[in-house]
């Protein structure tokens, strides 16, 4: 399911989506990411959000050395790659479908050196969140996850399982629609949420999202 509706190489600005391959330079290596959009569609492009995560990252605003860090929806794998590559031991995680793509992406991008650094592992939201240690990540990443309305309340329950009160949740996100302001709605509901980056160029938030202590009511 495309992420926006459109004709196939209608707008030039989607035309680098249908590139067999996307390169960047980020945590001072070259990366080269394949692109498969007529095989896998969204989860196989690298997406603006994913590319602003990543300069955001490079901020250093958010420690990233010795954390325990997993990425949710990789797709190509750009965000979880490029935390490794600054010092984070990442969980990188997608649908079964994605999952050989993504991995061959992750082989490509990462040094020798930095191959145990990144795991790639099935994970569809609110689906076997025991597999994964509750509150076991410093860090939770997502970037252009928040688009599809059924997927906002097992995509909750699988925040709220991986979060401790220390963790930090940190979603770049395009706000193309009133749905997605009503996701943020929901997050506020269990994290305290604000928003710490925004690329105007490319018109991406970044927010980021801190669990909230259980409520006392009185």
């Amino acid at each position: 399911m495309a992420l926006v509706p459109y004709v196939e190489n209608s707008l030039p600005a989607l035309s680098k989506l249908h590139n067999s391959s996307a390169e960047f330079y980020f945590a001072n290596h070259n990366l080269r990411l394949s692109q498969d959009w007529k095989k896998l569609g969204v989860a196989a492009v690298v997406w603006d959000a994913a590319v602003v995560m990543c300069m955001y990252l490079e901020l250093g605003k958010v420690e990233l050395k010795g954390k325990v860090a997993i990425e949710l929806g990789a797709g190509t794998g750009l965000v979880g790659i490029v935390a490794a590559l600054l010092g984070a031991k990442v969980t990188i995680t997608d649908r079964e479908p994605a999952l050989d793509f993504l991995s061959a992406n992750v082989r490509a991008n990462l040094p020798p050196d930095s191959q145990g650094s990144a795991t790639v592992s099935e994970l569809t939201w609110g689906h076997h969140l025991e597999l994964y240690p509750a509150g076991g990540f410093d860090l939770v990443l997502g970037a252009d996850i928040v688009y599809l309305e059924d997927t906002f309340v097992p995509l909750l329950q699988t925040l709220e399982h991986l979060c401790s009160e220390t963790s930090v949740v940190l979603l770049a996100c395009k706000i193309r629609y009133e749905r997605d302001t009503n996701f943020l709605s929901m997050l506020k509901q269990q994290f305290g949420v604000e928003e710490v980056y925004y690329e105007k160029q490319r018109d991406i938030h970044i927010y980021q999202a801190w669990k909230l202590p259980p409520r006392r009511d009185l």
